[in-house]
């Protein structure tokens, strides 16, 4: 007897989905606009490219050393409330911020003062933002939806710093402004997504169940494979940190030149998430995740070897696009794989390896690039990636063979 498939739910008929993909959209909007606006007062503070990059480092510590005990968090209470209180406390800097520069006693101190806060809101908000979306919508949706809230978080990437730097012009303290604005609206969004919030049973907070989600990775192959995988290949085979050096001397052309490189994955990565949008994947996701991998690394190669400006943006476009297929597989799985209860511990972890995979990318990119040059890094971050694929198809063949992205098969 054939069964006839379930027609695929329209994610605009799912009001709480919706909320939380507006609020969502706008805390990533007002996040990025925030850090053009204190990376930009800080260089005309300080002139220093070392106080530039300690803005970056105080956001990632903070985050690193709480996102386990946020994951906690994100498990025991009602996660639509954590994250409002997030957006609370950066609505709270935001507006801190504006009445420093507008009254013109901010400072240094200040400025890096706040990278801190920001840091230890974000620490909270990414485990229950994480864990959101799968009791937001049906299984079978999941897929889709991640494409759907990876490409708003895409668009957010793209016009956030563009609208941050053009408002920008009226002045520093009209962009903070405009951020508490957008961190108001999705506090008060995320507090309307309504998703059903069941307590767990009351057990005593202790290191144990800080760790569990280590503990639950380490024993599910599927998921340790999508994880790590994510670790590795970013690790490797990111490029953006030599995006300026590629720019200037290896392509010859400008700031303009610069700032087409840096958006294009995130607009091949964009165009992606609208297609698996509209025809998610169903079969055979495992091989696909891999091929999107070895298809990353492959551009990757492409990018390093290319002369001609047009060519080296199309290899950063797909790049992107390669990636959002592997990062909606990778995470749909993760998500479809755990329970619920354990999602927000199991999305710390997750957090960590992508927070480490970004960061330490950037530190091996321009480590290699002392050592063997631009072209020699991302050549080797290229054929690394590729390994990395192999390697891991032979290490987790369950997650290779995966065959549906719900259910066993």
């Amino acid at each position: 007897m054939t069964t006839v498939p379930a027609l695929p739910v329209s994610l605009l008929s799912l009001p709480p989905f919706m909320r939380f993909w507006y609020a969502r959209v706008a805390a990533t909007m007002a996040n990025q606009m925030l850090m053009v606006a204190v990376g930009w007062e800080m260089y005309e503070l300080t002139g220093s490219a070392w106080d530039l990059g300690l803005v970056g480092l105080l956001q990632f510590l903070p985050a690193l050393l709480l996102t386990l005990v946020a994951g906690h968090v994100a498990d025991r209470y009602d996660r639509s409330r954590i994250l409002a209180l997030s957006m609370g406390v950066q609505l709270a800097i935001a507006a801190l911020l504006a009445a420093a520069t507008h009254g013109h006693w901010a400072n240094r101190e200040l400025l890096l003062v706040l990278s801190i806060a920001i840091g230890c809101a974000k620490a909270f908000q990414m485990p229950a933002q994480q864990a959101m979306v799968p009791v937001l919508v049906p299984a079978e949706t999941l897929p889709r939806a991640m494409a759907f809230s990876s490409g708003g978080m895409q668009a957010a990437i793209i016009g956030g710093p563009a609208l941050g730097g053009f408002i920008y012009v009226a002045g520093a303290d009209v962009v903070y402004a405009v951020c508490a604005a957008l961190f108001a609206l999705g506090a008060v969004l995320f507090l309307r997504v309504g998703h059903p919030h069941v307590p767990p049973p009351k057990e005593p907070v202790t290191l144990r169940t800080v760790l569990a989600g280590v503990g639950f990775i380490w024993n599910r192959p599927v998921v340790l494979g999508a994880i790590s995988l994510d670790l590795f290949a970013v690790l490797l085979g990111g490029a953006t940190a030599l995006l300026p050096i590629f720019a200037r001397d290896v392509l010859h052309t400008g700031p303009w030149g610069l700032g087409l490189l840096r958006g294009a994955p995130a607009v091949g990565a964009l165009a992606m998430s609208v297609a698996l949008t509209r025809w998610p994947l169903q079969r055979r996701v495992g091989h696909l995740m891999f091929a999107a991998v070895a298809l990353f690394g492959l551009s990757t190669l492409v990018f390093a070897v290319s002369k001609l400006f047009v060519v080296s943006l199309i290899a950063l476009w797909v790049s992107g696009a390669a990636d959002m297929v592997s990062v909606v597989i990778r995470q749909s799985l993760v998500q479809l794989e755990t329970p619920n209860e354990m999602r927000g511990r199991v999305s710390a972890v997750n957090s960590i390896f992508i927070g480490a995979s970004n960061q330490l990318g950037e530190f091996e990119s321009g480590a290699t690039a002392a050592l063997f040059g631009p072209v020699g890094s991302v050549l080797l971050g290229g054929v690394g990636t590729l390994l990395v694929a192999g390697l891991w198809m032979k290490l987790f063949p369950a997650l290779a063979q995966r065959q549906r992205l719900t259910g066993d098969g």
